[in-house]
């Protein structure tokens, strides 16, 4: 059974959210419990895959490379699903997402360039049975780029 995250999950998460090499002593000695509380919430919240430590590459030290946003109109609502989770599976897409709005997905990935990216979209993307169209733009300047912003907003 899963439980929701409680004031002293969100204060573990929140600890570990800058720099996930703090040591569970030191993030118990801030909160005010035991170093085996923390160890048994991060393993849990693990478990049930509310949390995944992870390492994250830094993107404004890429000179060779940016992020590429691809926004995909399929042809059927009802076949919105099925083609997130075939482009999940594409392993060179670091995000895609159901979307509301214009688009119905977004899909995130990283290209050298413009012909990277249309070589990518026409090879990985538009060939998926039921994308309707894409649009693409590269980000260009990242001003802000948290990574934490699964923490929950109050």
């Amino acid at each position: 059974m899963m439980r929701e995250l409680d004031k002293l999950d969100r204060a573990i998460v929140e600890s570990l959210s800058p720099d996930a090499r703090v040591s569970n002593r030191q993030i118990a000695e801030s909160l005010g419990v035991s170093e085996g509380t923390v160890r048994a919430r991060i393993k849990r919240m693990e478990e049930q895959k509310q949390l995944r430590i992870t390492a994250v590459t830094n993107i404004d030290r890429f000179v060779d490379a940016t992020l590429a946003y691809i926004w995909i109109e399929v042809e059927r609502s009802d076949q919105t699903r099925d083609v997130a989770r075939t482009l999940a599976a594409v392993s060179e897409l670091g995000f895609v997402g159901v979307m509301l709005g214009r688009s119905d997905i977004l899909a995130i990935t990283m290209v050298k360039n413009t012909e990277h990216l249309a070589s990518f979209v026409r090879q990985h993307i538009s060939s998926v049975p039921g994308v309707r169209r894409t649009e693409s733009s590269l980000g260009v300047n990242f001003l802000k780029h948290d990574y934490r912003m699964a923490r929950i907003v109050s």
